[in-house]
């Protein structure tokens, strides 16, 4: 394992050992201690009580960030027809049909989302194996395959962020930059805490959230208390 950086343990030597911190108390902390030169992204981490191998239970949505993630993504609107223009005038970055899947086949991959309309999705369904892995797959039930490409990209752009829980039933989004005020960090962080709660599944059985950590990129983790999130 490799050995941690004199900056990394001075910032995890700040971080109260078995203390499980408010939302509040949790924010400042990570804000204290981030140390990178660049303006590091803050997560959110959260450990269900689901089994992510039943259907049932597999947590996940999509919610827009109200002060967005600081950065503006790069999106990508896969269409044909008036939908065209609908996407380019909502602000979409790359907008095409066909020519856009055979770009993404030969290895072009400048973009943060992709958008694609239902009629589009015979075309779409073949880069699988290319966006599935890298969590861009356009899917209805996150509101990337859908007609109304103009609502999809204005709320993409203002920091829709999608939340899946992962083969071992943990949510890991990130939700805003260190250069944040801590206002904004709460804002964002409680709307995402709010729909993961409610997203809870009728199925899960026992205390749902189990676990909850913020971080910046290159600092430690900071725990929060889970049983105000656990209803």
């Amino acid at each position: 394992m490799p050995k941690q950086g004199k900056k990394y343990r001075a910032a995890f030597e700040k971080v109260e050992a078995g203390r499980k911190y408010t939302l509040e108390e949790g924010l400042a902390k990570v804000k204290e201690i981030a140390f990178a030169k660049f303006d590091e992204t803050v997560e959110l981490t959260m450990w269900l009580g689901v089994d992510p191998r039943k259907a049932d239970q597999l947590v996940r949505g999509t919610v827009v960030l109200p002060h967005g993630l600081g950065k503006s993504k790069r999106v990508l609107v896969i269409t044909q027809g008036d939908k065209v223009r609908e996407a380019e005038e909502a602000g979409a970055d790359f907008v095409g049909g066909e020519d856009m899947v055979d770009r993404i086949k030969g290895g072009w991959l400048d973009f943060d989302a992709v958008i694609a309309t239902p009629d589009m999705m015979r075309f779409v369904g073949q880069l699988g194996k290319v966006l599935g892995p890298r969590g861009l797959m356009p899917n209805p039930k996150t509101g990337t395959v859908t007609p109304d490409v103009a609502t999809a990209v204005r709320e993409t752009k203002a920091g829709k962020v999608e939340y899946r829980v992962d083969k071992t039933g943990v949510i890991h989004v990130g939700i805003g930059k260190v250069s944040f005020d801590q206002d904004r960090l709460r804002e964002n962080a409680q709307v995402l805490l709010d729909a993961v709660v409610k997203a809870k599944p009728s199925t899960a059985k026992g205390k749902y959230v189990k676990k909850v950590n913020l971080a910046s990129t290159m600092s430690p983790g900071v725990l929060l208390d889970e049983t105000v999130y656990a209803r």
